[in-house]
């Protein structure tokens, strides 16, 4: 499973490539993969319905601790599922070949995304836990999304596409809280393991049994969403503006099938709860009615099957969801069927609409001449979608029928609601019937010319590697009809874990005899003839009983006063005054924090003290912190401002030093240090003074906010550490550091193994921030190179003046630097102008840089038994860096860091990421690490832990933050300034190139 899974999602990242070198033949390439995987399923076939041998299962460990793991099972449910995810999926990419043209714009995007869903569904219908589950199901939730979105430039897909991302992740929202519900009452998120809870979940009064009926309510709400049913059913018909083989997967054979598919894999345990009936047949029903009811008034093909499905969506979602063994069987039948059918007609559609230009029945006339094969394809489609024998949509109707004539009679619901509810199934299938009926008359007929159409429909020929797809769809929709025990084989062992309700048994048959489903499907055919005929005057009937209830225009209108309200709160929030918003953040936090406070009435017990008694250094730290504070708070200029908020900082790192904690103290320094650098570097674009606080305004608010804040922080602190029952995991840390991450810094193995995921996620952060702080500030790219030193005039950068044409002899003293062969290590001297150089600067550059970075490097290897580690070590890199740059400036730079900070970071997060998925391959545990200890000539015996791996990521990500802070709020800036100053004169072939001021 986990093969199948990783073909998908790589031949995925590789499609783009191969749609650059194959063109639309790439499609072909894709389709292999689905295909592929479909004989390997169906060499599972032993392996799944074996009575001896349990469900093949793939259990990975992921996180333990919460239950979370990539379980993924293959059991009766998600074979079946998986038949329809694979083979249609292959059929439909198969089909992208004739239905795409060459020259289609975004083909490898296109192709990768439709695959990569093939994946995620497998995923899903194959997953075994409620978290990875939800996983699965949001990436679906992505993915049609941008499928559906694929013509970029028409607004009306773009539209249709935010429309069904809003409405699903909202469904997919609810559906997590459901899930947690759920897992967390049954004690597991493994879904059989809830399922095999689930009779005592269901019995249980009170309060667990509420909490069980609201979460599994909360799930049905996802699933409601998916499937497109009442009230959310708009999307489906609107999504229609995907490309047809998009419509013919997602919305007839994939997609929507999910929260069918939830539905069925919950039924067995939950079909009981006190939400499910109400919800599913109610909501169920009342769509498959309007579902029908729209269908009869469209023109558009693929808006009459598109109701179509919102209306046997509700139809199926009613029958799996009933919860008796004869439903269950007839359910999946119906599944099964519908995927072929519905994906046949869609097919067909994307033919017609292909070959004649058109989808519109108004103008469509004798496509049945002008193409007969398709005619047939299509009337088996339409005809299994009406329901006539001897095709599979028969059978499963027949079969549904069935099911809900014994839960009439032996159902524990009551005899007059199972009447009522196999009577509006009646009626519904009358509209589909009457609706398939529209399809095939619509699509193929030749029209009387008193409609206005005076030939036939001008249609190119249909050949057979564009009709396969289809065709073969048709035929196993017949061999399906034909031999109907197979299927029912496949559905048996699932529906066994129902209840039955019919003594006698039910059984998937082309012929029962004369039984009243036969009479009702009689009723059915008579009665979908008779709304057909008279399709005019019904259209006119239509028109009359329009009512004012519009789910769409409800949504619109929703959408519309949220708008609204996020500008009415934003502009009365977002005023441009840092000073409001801290002001509301702090005020907040205080109110929060504090009511929570008083009302638990914390305890006191413990011991307090204000100052260790052993380490009264400590007061002289406090006192420099004081009056760092003061002084920000009082300072009239910018720079004195940030230099007392960096005492404060160092004050901070001096306690750290003094309670034994030098890793922090090293990293609080060595940020502390970053930050006043880049503070200082930013500040030379901004006015030297603090004006705004020459009136004092809001200075007594300002004083009391801060005052407030830091006291009740330092209460929490108190309050926290008091309030302690249980023995510090802190104590653990230690011994779990030495003996799983084989190592003595406590917190550096914190870092890169006990508590990886928290710094993975941090350093990404860190390469979001300097990725938005690089767009901010760089307007030519953030790849963009400085010129070389070689490339400027001695003496040039920064000079003061009239910009004038540097001498000739100036120019040729350049040239003669610039083939130098060795050049000084050191370019200050002859970029800078005098008046911008630092002699003594120079030196020390000279003397310190190397040792800084071999420190830094020192502190990389080292920190995983000493103080140090990747962070404290690229800090330090990147001072050495800083110093670099002031002592020779932006030309320095460019020649010290000739590898871009994008590619730094893009390396230390695909390290990082590395290091995490490699113990995979090796029978290990995501971010698990492995001590390998070996013996080197040289270095003797040596222990090595690939968690340095990841530490060595660390490090490349901050010397790429670092180095996009000096890029962008030094070079960028120095650029600014100089071209503001004078000129810079750039030597280019014979002649010097002046860039203007």
């Amino acid at each position: 499973m986990l093969i199948v899974l990783c073909a998908h999602f790589i031949v995925a990242m590789l499609a783009p490539i191969l749609f650059s070198r194959w063109g639309r033949a790439a499609f072909y390439v894709l389709a292999a993969v689905p295909a592929a995987s479909f004989v390997w399923l169906l060499a599972q076939y032993g392996n799944v319905y074996s009575d001896s041998a349990p469900s093949p299962t793939l259990d990975i460990p992921w996180v333990p601790a919460l239950d979370l793991n990539l379980t993924f099972r293959m059991d009766q449910l998600s074979w079946l599922m998986s038949l329809l995810v694979l083979g249609v999926g292959a059929l439909v990419l198969a089909y992208c070949t004739r239905y795409f043209k060459s020259a289609d714009a975004g083909l490898g995007g296109f192709g990768a995304q439709l695959l990569a869903f093939a994946g995620t569904m497998f995923g899903l219908v194959t997953a075994d836990n409620l978290i990875l589950l939800f996983v699965f199901w949001e990436l679906t939730t992505v993915l049609s999304y941008l499928l559906i979105g694929y013509a970029r430039t028409r607004i009306a897909a773009r539209r249709a596409a935010l429309q069904a991302l809003i409405v699903t992740t909202f469904g997919g929202l609810a559906m997590l809280v459901g899930l947690i519900m759920v897992g967390e009452g049954a004690g597991t998120y493994s879904i059989s393991g809830v399922l095999a809870k689930a009779p005592e979940l269901v019995a249980a009064q009170g309060t667990p049994g509420r909490v069980l009926d609201i979460g599994i309510a909360l799930i049905l709400v996802g699933a409601v969403t998916k499937s497109a049913l009442l009230p959310f059913h708009f999307w489906l018909p609107g999504a229609m503006a995907a490309p047809t083989p998009v419509s013919a997967y997602l919305h007839a054979a994939a997609m929507v099938k999910a929260g069918i598919y939830l539905v069925a894999r919950l039924a067995p345990g939950f079909s009981g709860t006190e939400y499910w009936q109400v919800l599913i047949t109610v909501l169920g029903l009342a769509t498959m009615l309007l579902g029908g009811w729209r269908a009869l008034r469209q023109h558009d093909l693929k808006l009459i099957l598109a109701y179509g499905t919102v209306s046997q969506l509700g139809f199926i979602m009613t029958v799996v969801g009933l919860g008796s063994r004869e439903a269950a069987l007839a359910g999946m039948a119906m599944v099964l069927a519908h995927g072929l059918f519905k994906a046949t007609l869609f097919l067909v559609v994307g033919i017609i609409d292909h070959q004649s230009g058109t989808r519109d029945i108004r103008e469509l006339s004798g496509v049945f001449r002008s193409a007969p094969k398709l005619g047939v394809v299509a009337l088996i489609g339409a005809a299994s979608m009406a329901g006539l024998p001897p095709l599979a949509g028969f059978v499963a109707k027949e079969s549904v029928f069935a099911a809900f004539e014994a839960n009439a009679r032996y159902g524990s619901a009551g005899h007059m609601i199972g009447v009522a509810v196999l009577a509006v199934m009646v009626l519904g299938s009358i509209l589909t019937f009457a609706y398939s009926a529209r399809f095939m008359w619509g699509g193929f007929a030749s029209k009387p010319s008193g409609m206005g159409l005076a030939a036939a429909t001008p249609f190119k020929p249909v050949g057979w590697l564009f009709l396969g797809a289809p065709a073969l769809l048709s035929a196993l929709t017949l061999a399906y009809g034909l031999y109907p025990p197979v299927v029912e084989a496949w559905i048996a062992p699932y529906s066994a874990l129902f209840p039955a309700d019919d003594p006698h048994g039910l059984h998937l048959a082309l012929w029962h005899g004369f039984t009243l489903p036969l009479a009702l499907s009689g009723v059915v055919v008579a009665g979908g003839l008779g709304l057909f005929l008279v399709r005019g005057r019904f259209e006119a009937l239509q028109g009359k009983l329009r009512t004012g209830i519009d789910f769409e225009r409800g949504y619109r209108q929703l959408i519309v006063v949220l708008d609204q309200v996020a500008i009415w709160v934003t502009g009365r929030t977002q005023r441009g005054s840092l000073f409001f918003y801290l002001a509301v953040i702090l005020a907040t936090a205080i109110a929060s924090v504090g009511a929570v406070l008083v009302w638990t009435e914390p305890s006191w017990t413990a011991q307090k003290y204000f100052v260790d008694p052993g380490s009264p250094f400590q007061v002289i730290a406090g006192i420099a912190m004081l009056v760092g504070a003061f002084g920000a708070a009082g300072a009239k200029r910018r720079f004195m401002a940030v230099l007392m908020v960096s005492v404060t900082g160092y004050g901070m790192a001096l306690i750290f030093a003094l309670q034994g904690a030098p890793d922090l103290a090293l990293t609080q320094m060595l940020v502390e240090t970053i930050i006043l650098v880049a503070f200082v570097l930013a500040l030379r674009s901004l006015p030297p003074g603090l004006a705004e606080r020459g009136a004092g305004e809001h200075k007594v608010l300002r004083a009391i906010l801060g005052t407030a804040f830091g006291a009740l922080m330092v209460v929490v602190g108190i309050v926290a550490m008091g309030s302690r029952i249980a023995t510090p995991v802190s104590l653990s840390l230690p011994k779990m550091a030495y003996e799983g991450g084989g190592g003595l810094n406590v917190v550096n193995v914190t870092l890169v193994d006990i508590r990886v995921w928290d710094t993975f996620g941090e350093i990404s952060v860190l390469a979001i921030a300097a990725t938005g702080v690089a767009s901010l500030i760089f307007v030519r790219g953030r790849g963009q190179r400085l010129a070389r030193a070689e490339t400027v005039a001695p003496g040039s950068i920064g000079r003061v003046g009239e910009p004038g044409r540097v001498p000739s002899p100036v120019v040729e003293l350049a040239k003669r630097f610039a083939v130098v062969p060795a050049n000084p290590w050191l370019v200050a001297g002859r970029t800078l102008a005098p008046e911008r150089r630092s002699v003594i600067f120079e030196v020390v550059t000279r003397l310190v840089f190397h040792s800084i970075i071999v420190l830094s490097i020192y502190l990389l290897l080292a920190g995983h038994n000493g103080t140090g580690g990747g962070f404290a070590g690229g800090l330090v890199a990147g001072l050495a860096l800083t110093i670099r740059y002031l002592a020779g400036g932006r030309f320095e730079l460019a020649e010290a860091t000739r590898v871009s900070a994008g590619t730094l970071l893009g390396v230390g997060l695909a390290a990082a990421a590395l290091t995490g998925i490699a113990p995979l391959f090796f029978g290990g545990e995501v971010f698990q690490s492995a001590i390998l200890t070996f013996d080197l000539p040289v270095f003797g015996h040596v222990k090595f832990v690939t968690s340095t791996l990841f530490d060595i990521g660390v490090y490349l990500v901050v010397v790429g933050l670092v180095i996009d802070v000096l890029r962008s709020l030094g070079s960028e800036i120095d650029q600014h300034e100089e071209n503001g100053i004078g000129a810079i004169t750039m030597i280019e072939d014979d002649e010097p190139l002046e860039v203007a001021r």
